[in-house]
């Protein structure tokens, strides 16, 4: 195993009761989102000297949502054990050691809120529910217990250290309680004083009421004084005192003897850091709480800023508290404190562990007073993009995609991307989610300096370059060395002035269009990166290209054309390796998961006038399995890579060599971003989507390459083990889960699928949540005394069902239809004002109580305001002031109950119409009607009202309905803004063109967006449509051409005509007749090329092409011609030689007559041009490449046009060597072939007559007929030769050329050629039958024989072509050595060999073998021994083999 790397853990959850836990030696964990990581402290973290004491040994995995809850077992045998509870309904018992689940259960049918693990039941686990629901689990009898104490949410829940039947509970009402559960959960005290949330609840570490001198009891009923002070009072000797912090400031420490509080302590308002605090103002405030074990005088308490404060409980006459701190402000935490755990260290040292908003673990050890142990850092969100300081050793920095946070200052954002300065030392340039870019300065306290220029959308990339035009035009001191370069997700690179954020940023499209003359749409950028000298830079675009520019003026060198997809990363390697052309490579990853190198050594020192095109890479690095998201060069190493890929996976390679070197495995997600560290070569630093940062090592890794088949489908389930935060719903199940026993495995069954729907939530809370408070939860509806049958597990994991009596605290059970149907249905109200007609309907004497109270109001003129306040149903019949309590109280009523509109119709009532739109805004209650009305209350309220509306609208996802109402109000731009932002393009476009002027550059921008949406999504036509609209068919007629097919590569051509752009409609012509020539469709393809004039000469070349085809299929069989090909009548009628026909054609259908006009024709001839043919260049573009040894010759009289037999007077004009030289002997090899095989024919015919290739005698009777009928063989070489044939010259001649077909060249490529297709074919019959083997052995595994399955996989078994006739099987290492054999063969060939394609050499040879053998003497014994040569040494397979012995006999 190699070393474990060094993990960078998520935060904590915030707003726990209880979300982190220790147990002595040195073992602590916490919650951070679903999951739990334990990290070892002290001396057992393993840690060099010098370096924080923490370190991550683990992590809990299981949960699908927010961890609740997290609490140890603090019995001495069972440290190994822990529980945690979650949102979604579970609480779950791991063993730590093997990081899996023991047991499970569900019973909880609502979120569970507190959990905790009993003191002194070492298998007893309680846990508690929003809905006041509370269950206790014993995990070793495995059986549980429902309790229904309060119809009031729980916070916090602690069992007594002291009795193991007692559990305090503390509400969000501010009410605490103490059950008994041994008594079905009677309660023993209900403790009053908070009127907030209870925090956090401590019992006393030692038992009786003697440990503390208090004198004075304080009466629950009264208020807290001040300092603290009490009554003086008997000591008591009896219960245990119990501390309970709240939301409302204040902790209380309770007597459980007498069932009241004995002490208040008031939190005090600290000055802190930048300024006093307003103490009218409520801060946000977490108040938890640590009673000292053995010290039951000091009580640890957090504040309201982070601080934390020892209380003396002694001490009622003085200040009680002391701030822990090494400085005088106590700012330990910079935000407020959700928990504190005791932990006790390998070496015995006590430490107390404090986690906090501001995502920091803490040390503190409460003796000393101090904070000196280090701390703990936790990540933010997920890992974006970390940097290393180049200026500045062991510096760096690392932005949180998700989390909002800038390490080191106070201002926080919701960074993506950072980059450090050069030169400048401190200075971190930074990008956001929201589109902003800004500098921060390390090393000072100032806020960061904001760039005034925004992307529209997310930063994702920063460099430093040189600054080009126009912030370079200036001189020396007046502009900065080193400008900020952003890459924003809309496409869009700014330039940015480090010295004047303030100014206007500048997009270096318009440079770059400028400079290069480009009128075209330019392509969205995704990448950036600078070359480290500064002198180019690289831009990676959505297409997949990437351009490579010059500074000053970004001149485009060259253009990358290699990856097919989004590029997502580009590198330049660094500039001080031991060979200077190193410093020329640039790395770069896409979509693809492929990485490419590049040498731009030639590009860079020659410095080409025009772009140049790179299509071949320099290096390819092949092994990731999905997209590529990081690479860096290691600046120790010369040419080593290390990438960051969505397989979870990062990988080192040795990109020189091409080879893999270590593979990282260590995440659970997608890894996002990767760098290497500036001090060990052998450290690296990953971030991922799995919010966990790693520092490993590469030479420590057990794995060489990323993973590959079935260890890719293991490490994809390792990823999707990590459950997705999900959104939280109030809803749950309405009926219990039984409890569920898992295996040690764990929870390997599940798999959840990912979320993509925005940014993940971190510490369990939303980003829109994080700085509020959250939301009042509903109380239980009122319950009943019947049974209630719930499942539990019965001793030995058996599920059953048992009903337990409990008379005071049941549930009443509902079905989940009937449940359903009760939260949907609302109650009807009875009357407008129900709770006033309620009063009315009770006793006499209370409405006889009634009549005095309101006639002592009216008669006697006394004051009964208490009394009236009490009865405020009298409203109705005294003054307004009391009729206006009455409405706004019924009003409440009907919002509780469900029905707003009953509520806004008293307020109306009452004449409070801007109220009533005011409520209703603020509820997001506002409806047609309310807005309709708005107008009675005046101009400015209708006006907010209706933008209040939108907004609404617009939550509720309306967005069409939200731009109506907008343009009731006439803002138009916004409601264009808001359908276009939702992607409503058409809706967006019907209203700015019904409302805008034609030329406002809305409309533009529209059409613009939509058009590049379309096209990305494949929907080109309409895509083409949108750029019409926008006036640019220049991008129409590319984007139509994009299908690829005849028809819209035509109607492209035909657009860019009519819009003027002859060069793209030419070469779209060009495209859409190749196209057609695939088809054979002649006239199509000759129509298409009349679309331009330039094209004259592809049109005679295309004629040539037809002339030629025609021909060829007249000599071919009936049956074998083509019935789809179209050609055209001229082409039909061909009569006569050849030339003859060409020049018919070329002067009937394109008037090519007289010398000027044959002048004209050779000159566009000459200008065709096609690439150069490779082995990989398509048939439509090589074919018509044989045409350019086509010429018009001029000096012949008349004009007249030749193309003689045989290609030798070819071979002259085009000169040695020449580019056409491969075109040319292709085509002489094709021509030889057609005259052998007619020579071939004609000997082979029944009844042969004399003709071109072959003189016979008249009265000689055909051999063949002489012969019985059964002795004629079908295949041509066997048919015996007739008596009196001989061979004209011509023949002759032609088979003393035929030399030319037997190219020793050419015969090793083709036997190499059928090497590789009969090894694939092997190979695909073994795959065939192990398939077919596994279907047999699983057909047989239930028929117990599988006997058949295996003989049959024997007697199946493939063999290897060079193994057939002996049927020997063949084993895949050999097959796989045959095949690299054979390919490293096929790359030594010339590239004009590959391209061109030739006649079968040992065909021919079989051919020329068997005319010699009928005609003896007519084929020189030179030709036929090298025919023979050629046989016996390429061969191999047995069809050729079969020939040859054939011949020979």
């Amino acid at each position: 195993m190699g070393q474990e790397p060094r993990t960078l853990p998520p935060s904590p959850n915030w707003y726990c009761g209880r979300c982190s836990d220790a147990v002595p030696g040195g073992l602590f964990g916490f919650a951070a989102r679903t999951s739990v990581f334990l990290v070892r402290v002290g001396p057992g973290a393993g840690t060099t000297p010098g370096t924080p004491p923490f370190r991550v040994v683990g992590e809990l995995v299981g949960h699908t949502e927010r961890v609740s809850g997290f609490s140890f077992s603090h019995h001495p045998d069972q440290y190994n054990l822990c529980a945690t509870s979650s949102d979604d309904g579970t609480v779950k018992i791991w063993d730590v050691e093997t990081k899996s689940v023991v047991t499970e259960h569900a019973l909880h049918q609502h979120t569970i809120s507190a959990l905790h693990w009993s003191p002194r039941v070492k298998d007893l686990i309680v846990s508690g529910d929003e809905k006041g629901v509370v269950f206790c689990y014993w995990l070793n009898r495995n059986d549980s217990q429902h309790l229904f104490i309060e119809p009031r949410t729980i916070f916090c829940l602690t069992c007594s250290p002291h009795h193991e039947d007692l559990v305090a509970i503390g509400y969000k009402d501010g009410m605490v309680v103490i059950i008994d559960i041994s008594k079905k959960g009677e309660v023993t005290h209900r403790l009053r004083g908070h009127d907030d949330e209870i925090h956090s609840i401590a019992w006393c570490p030692l038992p009786g009421e003697d440990c503390l001198s208090i004198n004075q009891e304080e009466d629950s009923e009264e208020s807290a004084v001040p300092n603290g002070k009490v009554i003086a009072e008997a000591p008591v000797t009896k219960g245990c005192y119990l501390a309970t912090g709240s939301k409302d400031q204040t902790i209380r420490i309770w007597s459980c003897s007498r069932g009241r509080g004995v002490m208040v302590l008031k939190l005090p308002f600290l000055k802190r850091r930048g300024g006093g605090v307003d103490p009218t103002v409520k801060e946000r405030l977490w108040l938890t709480l640590y009673w000292p074990k053995n010290q039951p005088t000091q009580l640890v308490s957090s504040c309201f800023g982070g601080e934390m404060l020892l209380w003396d409980l002694t001490q009622s006459w003085r200040r009680k508290y002391t701030l822990f701190s090494p400085s005088a402000d106590g700012q330990n935490h910079s935000r407020i404190v959700f928990s504190l755990c005791p932990l006790q260290t390998e070496d015995g040292k006590h430490l107390l562990l404090s986690t906090s908003m501001d995502r920091d673990v803490r040390t503190a050890s409460h003796h000393a007073l101090l904070l000196h142990h280090p701390r703990l850092p936790c990540a933010e969100g997920l890992l974006s993009s970390p940097s290393a300081e180049p200026s500045g050793a062991g510096s760096a920095a690392a932005g949180w995609a998700g989390g909002r946070g800038l390490r080191g200052g106070s201002p926080r954002f919701c960074l993506w991307t950072l980059c450090w300065h050069p030169n400048k030392e401190g200075c971190l340039a930074f990008g956001t989610d929201d589109g902003k870019v800004g500098l921060y300065d390390t090393y000072s306290s100032k806020p960061p300096q904001i760039s005034s220029t925004y992307h529209k959308k997310t930063v994702y990339t920063l460099a430093w370059g040189p600054p080009v035009p126009p912030m370079s035009l200036g001189g020396e001191g007046d502009r900065p060395s080193l400008t900020l370069y952003s890459c924003g997700g809309e496409g869009i690179v700014l330039q940015h002035n480090p010295w004047k954020l303030s100014g206007e940023a500048f997009d270096i499209n318009k440079l770059i269009r400028d400079t290069n003359s480009i009128k075209y749409k330019l392509p969205v950028h995704t990448e950036i990166s600078w070359k480290a000298d500064g002198r180019v830079m690289a831009l990676g675009n959505e297409d997949g290209s990437i351009e490579v520019f010059q500074v000053p003026n970004l001149r485009l060198l060259c253009t990358i054309q290699q990856h097919h997809k989004l590029v997502n990363a580009i590198a330049w390697h660094h500039e001080h390796g031991s060979q200077p052309e190193l410093s020329c490579l640039v790395a770069s990853g896409s979509n693809n998961a492929v990485i490419y190198v590049h040498s731009l050594k030639a590009v860079l020192e020659s410095n080409p006038e025009s772009p140049v095109t790179i299509t071949e890479p320099y290096r390819t690095l092949s092994g990731h399995t999905a997209k590529i998201t990081g690479l860096a060069w290691s600046p120790h190493h010369d040419g080593r890579l290390v990438s960051a890929s969505y397989d979870g996976t990062a990988q080192v390679w040795d990109a020189l060599r091409e080879e893999p070197l270590y593979n990282f495995r260590g995440h659970r997600g997608r890894l996002l971003c990767v760098a290497w560290s500036p001090l060990d070569p052998d450290c690296i630093y990953s971030g991922a989507d799995d919010f966990c940062v790693y520092r490993w090592l590469a030479s420590m890794q057990n794995h060489s390459r990323p993973p590959q088949g079935k260890k890719s489908i293991e490490l994809e389930k390792k990823r999707l083990s990590q459950p997705k935060q999900k959104p939280k719903k109030k809803k749950k199940p309405t009926s219990r889960a039984p409890l569920k026993q898992e295996s040690p495995g764990g929870n390997e069954d599940e798999s959840p699928k990912e979320s993509e729907k925005g940014a993940p939530l971190e510490n369990g809370v939303s980003d829109q949540d994080q700085d509020c408070e959250d939301d009042a939860r509903e109380p239980e509806p009122p319950f009943s005394g019947e049974p209630v049958i719930y499942t539990v597990l019965s001793s030995g994991f058996e599920k059953s069902k048992i009903t337990i009596n409990n008379k005071v605290t049941a549930l009443k059970k509902e079905s989940p239809k009937e449940k359903t149907e009760a939260l949907i249905k609302k109650r009807k109200a009875r009357s407008m004002l129900p709770l006033s007609t309620s009063l009315d309907h009770r006793s006499k004497e209370e409405l006889h109580r009634d009549c005095l109270v309101l006639a002592t109001a009216q008669q006697l003129n006394e004051d009964v305001s208490a009394d009236l306040e009490e009865r405020f149903h009298l409203g109705l019949f005294t003054d307004r002031a009391s009729l206006y309590r009455m409405i706004e109280t019924e009003g409440k009523g009907h919002l509780e109950n469900g029905h707003p509109e009953l509520f806004h119709q008293l307020m109306l009532w009452k004449g409070d119409l801007k109220g009533v739109l005011q409520t209703a805004a603020e509820r997001g209650e506002l409806t047609d009607n309310l807005v309709a009305m708005a107008p009675v209350a005046g101009y400015q309220v209708w006006l907010w009202a209706v933008e209040a509306f939108a907004k609404q609208l617009c939550l509720q996802e309306q967005h069409v309905k939200a731009a109506s109402y907008l343009l009731y109000a006439h803002k138009v731009y916004e409601a264009v803004e808001l359908l276009r932002c939702h992607h409503f393009y058409r809706e967006a476009i019907a209203v700015a063109k019904a409302r805008l002027r034609p030329e406002d550059p809305v409309l533009k921008d529209l059409y613009l967006s939509w058009g590049s949406i379309l096209e990305r999504d494949g929907h080109y036509a309409l895509a083409a449509k949108c750029y019409l609209g926008a006036t640019s068919a220049y991008d129409a007629a590319k984007v139509l051409a994009k299908k690829g097919d005849a028809t819209s590569l035509r109607t492209a051509a035909e657009l860019a005509t009519i819009a003027g752009e002859s060069e793209l409609s030419a070469s779209l012509a060009l495209r859409c007749a190749q196209e057609l020539l695939l088809a054979k469709n002649w006239v199509a393809a000759q129509d298409a090329l009349g679309l331009h004039d330039s094209l004259q000469g592809q049109r005679l070349v295309f004629c040539l092409l037809e002339l030629l085809c025609w021909r060829l299929e007249e000599k071919q069989p009936a049956e074998g011609r083509s019935c789809s090909a179209v050609h055209h009548a001229w082409a039909t009628r061909t009569q006569g030689p050849f030339v003859q026909t060409v020049m018919t054609a070329w002067r009937g259908a394109f008037r090519v007559d007289s010398p000027e006009q044959c002048r004209d024709a050779l000159q566009k001839l000459q200008d065709v041009k096609y690439p150069s043919a490779t082995s990989n260049t398509p048939f439509r573009q090589a074919a018509p490449g044989h045409c350019k040894i086509v010429h018009i010759d001029t000096k012949v009289k008349n004009a007249n046009t030749f193309l003689r037999l045989g290609c030798d007077h070819l071979r002259d004009k085009l000169g040695d060597p020449s580019p056409a030289t491969a075109a040319l002997k292709s085509l002489e090899a094709f021509f030889l072939y057609g005259r052998l095989y007619e020579i071939w024919w004609s000997l082979s015919r029944p009844g042969p007559e004399s003709g071109v290739w072959v003189r016979a005698a008249h009265s000689t009777p055909s051999v063949e007929q002489n012969l019985p009928e059964d002795s004629a063989q079908a295949e041509a070489p066997s048919r015996p030769p007739s008596p009196g044939l001989s061979l004209t010259e011509e023949s002759k001649h032609v088979l003393s050329a035929c030399q030319r077909l037997f190219s020793e060249q050419h015969a090793s490529l083709q036997s190499t050629q059928r090497t590789i297709a009969g090894a694939q074919e092997t190979l695909a019959e073994m795959i065939r039958q192990h398939q077919k083997s596994q279907l047999c052995k699983a057909a047989a595994s239930d028929s117990n024989s599988n006997e058949p399955s295996v003989a049959e996989q024997a007697h199946s078994r493939p063999s290897s072509p060079c193994k057939e006739e002996k049927n020997e099987p063949v084993s895949l290492l050999e097959l796989t050595k045959t095949l690299t054999e054979a390919n490293e063969r096929m790359a030594k060939f010339p590239e004009s060999i590959k391209a061109w394609l030739f006649p079968d050499v040992l065909e021919c040879c079989l051919i020329l073998l068997h005319i010699g053998s009928q005609c003896p003497g007519s084929v020189n014994q030179e030709t036929l021994q090298q025919a023979q040569e050629l046989l016996q040494k390429y061969s191999h397979t047995r069809a050729y083999k079969r020939y040859c012995q054939t011949l020979r006999t």
